[in-house]
């Protein structure tokens, strides 16, 4: 099942605030976006013309974000029918490889992430097919922009920094695309910290199980009272 996140120091509450309001938000963000679009283009025939490329850049955020968060809350959905006839000590040993293959995967995905978004950064790429074994020169990308989404006053001032001087006339697309290293980089945290629970015997998996019967149990007090 799923819990809540319980944290005990006051950074923990910070961060799960955070992590919470930053899903919220982005929600939030493509609903309100959305709505606007469809009255606008129904009621006026015009519309916000970056509209619906927003959304697929704030869609694709909410996934690599909650992603992570769904690891660290035990909300990812699974299937234990088979590992639930072996022993507690044999799930265990279960999950604990279960978790590796997830940390190695998690960097896999980490150093592709980074690979593809560093030369719109004009960083340099990982050298290694598989990882990481230093850094090599790839060609800078960090003048591309974004289809339609402005460019916004405020961000001008990473122009002779991060394109030569030269003024964007869109949004650069290395500001959409870091979540995607992002994204990766706290997933790889996220097995790794369900990794220690499991080792410390504070978790049991990193799947959410039974899921439908502890609804029941949860609401079963309000059939009672009918």
């Amino acid at each position: 099942m799923s819990h809540d996140v319980q944290s005990h120091s006051a950074l923990g509450r910070i961060v799960n605030e955070l992590e919470e309001t930053a899903i919220a938000v982005i929600l939030g963000l493509m609903t309100l976006i959305t709505f606007i679009n469809v009255v606008l283009r129904y009621g006026f025939n015009t519309g916000i013309i970056w509209g619906l490329e927003a959304v697929t850049f704030l869609f694709a955020w909410l996934v690599l974000f909650g992603m992570s968060y769904a690891v660290k809350v035990t909300a990812h959905l699974g299937v234990d029918a088979v590992i639930n006839l072996f022993s507690s000590t044999t799930r265990r040993l279960l999950a604990l490889f279960a978790a590796l293959i997830c940390i190695a995967y998690a960097g896999l995905l980490l150093k592709g992430a980074w690979d593809y978004w560093a030369p719109f950064a004009g960083l340099d790429a990982t050298s290694g097919r598989w990882f990481p074994t230093g850094f090599e020169n790839s060609r800078d990308q960090a003048w591309y922009e974004t289809v339609d989404i402005p460019m916004p006053d405020w961000l001008r001032f990473i122009e002779p920094i991060m394109n030569e001087g030269e003024t964007y006339g869109k949004l650069p697309r290395f500001i959409p695309y870091f979540m995607l290293p992002f994204g990766m980089a706290l997933l790889l945290l996220r097995f790794i910290q369900a990794g220690a629970r499991i080792f410390k015997g504070a978790s049991t998996s990193l799947i959410v199980s039974h899921e439908a019967e502890d609804d029941i149990e949860a609401i079963k007090h309000l059939n009672a009272g009918n």
